[in-house]
């Protein structure tokens, strides 16, 4: 099928006032979701869902496709400014967004952020329109054991946010396993360590933790200081210089492919693609201890990533009706009630429709990155506000995020105690990130591990049989010993200076 006629065809039909208003529509309520902290892109496309219904399809799935890619944007602003992720993708951005914004290069790192994010987005979609039939037929390769490897590699990246101690990071990763094994078993439906407690039966949200652990552990230590750890008195530039676009530049297009990649393949998360891109630009950066301290290299690669995977994520959705997230499965429902099923034959069977969808969300990138430059002036007068008045009003955004996602008065106290916890790993130096990446990889590890085994009757070497399978967990084992080995070439190259020298 000859695809660019089909889609400047479509690109036409998007570009009409309705469907521009429900892109224009989508992609505000995404970020003013994005910015309240705890929802998420499910929990606002569940909200507009019936209203959605209501209008034509192909204005219906414009906006709500809008609201879940949007989301991730605004999810970037409450990250850098406040040290409260908007979604757990946004996690990783804290470690040198949030530095940048205490510096007072609070313009910069969002500006970057957005514009990393739109050419994620844009180069995923693009390649949704020339490619997504052969990439999803590659993405077919993945079975339960390649999913375990992978999700290996994303916990290898474990050693690059270790900080200054790895026993310290790995012992947080511990502890994130371990809340990951809380609530029913996936294989035999027991309880286990749920205490006879019914809301554990879920096992622990993510959200309650994160804005427990960053959010309110970040007012808790403002509070202490008096002064406003997250105030700062110049916000400096709002756009990158030169120099700071070619410092981002690779990180932009590495963040691309990894999002990209990941994002095909159902069952892999935003938050993941976010880690292995951090990890990915501390390993092959000249100064690695700059990240975590305000390193730009640290926000373009993951916000990048991000992005690129929740538009890569609908590959699968358009061509298999495979969906890879809570967000994505809504996407299918809103196809399904009006009448359309993803699948190898929509494309043939309804191109008036999906085509304009796609040449959408090219369009929708474009009114992001005009909605968020611009407002990154407004977004940083954030900081000058009082730093008494600012945690009142984080601490109301935490506890508001935290209750819309269960409408739970436990998941708040959960919220509480991880926020008392994470105070205290602060004031003793343990870093957070680590029970953040292994809370959200230790359940999917688990369940890929379990398919795995009752696939090969509990043959452990089926992890290791595949070329595919075998060859993501010697990288991962390579990531692991990363550290060893620049230590082992530091030494070497020590010795050789000294033998120049006698």
């Amino acid at each position: 099928m000859d695809v660019l006629p089909h889609f400047l065809n479509g690109l036409l039909i998007a570009l009409s006032p309705a469907n521009l208003g429900y892109a224009f529509v989508g992609c505000f309520v995404g970020m003013l979701i994005g910015v309240l902290p705890g929802i998420g892109s499910a929990g606002g496309m569940i909200i507009l869902l019936p209203f959605a219904l209501k209008v034509d399809p192909t204005g219906a799935i414009i906006m709500l496709a809008a609201i879940f890619y949007g989301s991730y944007y605004g999810g970037t602003i409450t990250t850098i400014l406040m040290n409260v992720p908007g979604e757990a993708a946004s996690v990783v951005t804290m470690l040198d967004g949030h530095q940048m914004a205490r510096q007072g290069r609070a313009g910069v790192a969002l500006s970057i952020a957005a514009l990393g994010s739109f050419v994620g987005g844009t180069a995923a979609v693009l390649a949704l329109v020339f490619c997504a039939p052969l990439l999803t037929e590659a993405a077919l390769q993945f079975g339960p054991q390649e999913l375990f490897a992978l999700l290996a590699v994303g916990l290898a990246t474990l050693v690059f946010l270790a900080g200054s101690s790895m026993p310290r990071a790995l012992a947080m990763g511990v502890l994130g396993l371990l809340l990951g094994t809380i609530g029913t078993d996936p294989t035999m439906g027991t309880p286990r360590f749920t205490f006879g407690l019914t809301p554990l039966l879920g096992g622990i949200e993510f959200v309650p933790v994160v804005m427990g652990l960053f959010g309110l552990s970040e007012v808790l230590l403002s509070l202490e200081a008096r002064t406003g750890t997250m105030a700062t008195h110049s916000v400096g530039r709002i756009y990158p210089s030169r120099a700071e676009l070619r410092e981002s530049n690779g990180s932009i297009l590495r963040g691309t492919g990894i999002g990209f990649v990941l994002g095909l393949i159902p069952g892999t998360s935003q938050a993941l693609a976010s880690f292995i891109s951090y990890g990915v630009e501390k390993a092959v950066s000249k100064r690695p201890e700059a990240f975590g301290r305000g390193a730009i290299q640290g926000v373009a690669g993951p916000e990048t990533a991000n992005n690129a995977h929740a538009n890569a994520a609908l590959i699968p959705l358009f061509t298999l009706a495979i969906p890879g997230s809570p967000s994505v499965a809504i996407l299918l429902a809103a196809f399904i009630k009006n009448g359309l099923a993803p699948g190898p034959l929509l494309f043939e069977q309804h191109p008036e429709i999906v085509w304009p969808i796609i040449a959408s969300m090219i369009i929708g990138n474009v009114i992001l990155l005009v909605m968020n430059l611009p407002l990154v002036g407004i977004w940083i007068r954030i900081l000058q506000i009082p730093p008494a008045i600012l945690s009142a009003i984080i601490a109301l955004f935490i506890c508001l995020g935290t209750y819309l996602v269960n409408n739970s008065v436990f998941d708040m106290g959960v919220m509480i105690l991880f926020g008392v916890g994470g105070y205290a790993l602060r004031k003793l130096d343990f870093p957070l990130s680590p029970i953040a990446l292994t809370l959200i990889i230790g359940p999917m590890m688990e369940n890929a591990l379990r398919q795995t085994l009752t696939i090969s009757r509990g043959d452990i070497t089926a992890l290791v049989r595949g070329p595919l399978s075998g060859g993501l967990l010697l990288l991962a084992l390579f990531v692991l010993t990363l550290p060893l080995w620049r230590a082992q070439v530091r030494r070497l190259r020590r010795g050789l200076g000294k033998d120049v020298e006698d």
